[in-house]
């Protein structure tokens, strides 16, 4: 099997929770509204997502905003790329896995301009060989043509398979076996109760480039 690791971005590699949280500080200064409104705002994230667009109706519904939908969920894709930041150790352990002769991509769904920003404004982008966005490619996890365009970006195909870090059971883990791969699974406690077929269960990405290094040792 060739060295080949593909991650997820968000919750994966950057703590989305963290930037939406003061994304909501923030939304909520610019609207006045108080500390219920606030836990609203993160109850109805927690309810329904990843759908931003869901997400932006309720919103603009729950608070009489005037703003289209469109507007409000473009102004918050303007945003998150400068507030989210990756996870401690990402960036350094990406760039020593390249330096140890892997190949290294990212793989994510989501709108073009939010996760494109999101990679070039943590540099992310500068310490992997390749990366495919759904919002760009037209395709989204657990789409095995995702999964390829990235190893393809990286220099690679899933002929020869590899490895994908996500901490989306269906998206990440399920896409990623269904296409090949070897999928190690990063719990965030998101997804309790589920049964899962994951090869490896870690707590970050750290855990898991250790898996993987340790699997590639010679002899």
């Amino acid at each position: 099997m060739q060295r080949l690791a593909l991650f997820d971005l968000d919750r994966t590699l950057i703590d989305l929770n963290d930037a939406f949280l003061r994304w909501v500080e923030e939304f909520a200064e610019q609207h006045r509204l108080d500390s219920e409104d606030v836990a609203w705002l993160v109850a109805l994230d927690q309810g329904v997502h990843p759908h931003r667009e869901v997400f932006f109706n309720e919103v603009r519904e729950h608070f009489a905003l005037p703003e289209p939908v469109e507007e409000l969920w473009a102004g918050y894709r303007r945003r998150m790329p400068y507030l989210v930041r990756c996870y401690p150790g990402v960036l350094a352990e990406l760039d020593g896995l390249r330096a140890t002769g892997w190949h290294v991509g990212i793989v994510t769904n989501g709108m073009a301009d939010n996760q494109l920003g999101k990679l070039q404004r943590t540099g992310l982008a500068n310490v992997v060989d390749g990366y495919a966005v759904s919002g760009v490619e037209g395709v989204r996890k657990p789409d095995a043509r995702l999964f390829e365009i990235a190893a393809q970006r990286c220099g690679t195909s899933l002929a020869e398979g590899g490895w994908m870090v996500g901490d989306n059971l269906v998206a990440d883990i399920a896409g990623a076996q269904a296409a090949g791969l070897l999928g190690i699974w990063v719990d965030r406690g998101t997804w309790p109760g589920h049964e899962h077929r994951a090869d490896h269960v870690v707590e970050d990405v750290t855990e898991a480039i250790a898996i993987m290094c340790d699997t590639h040792q010679p002899g």
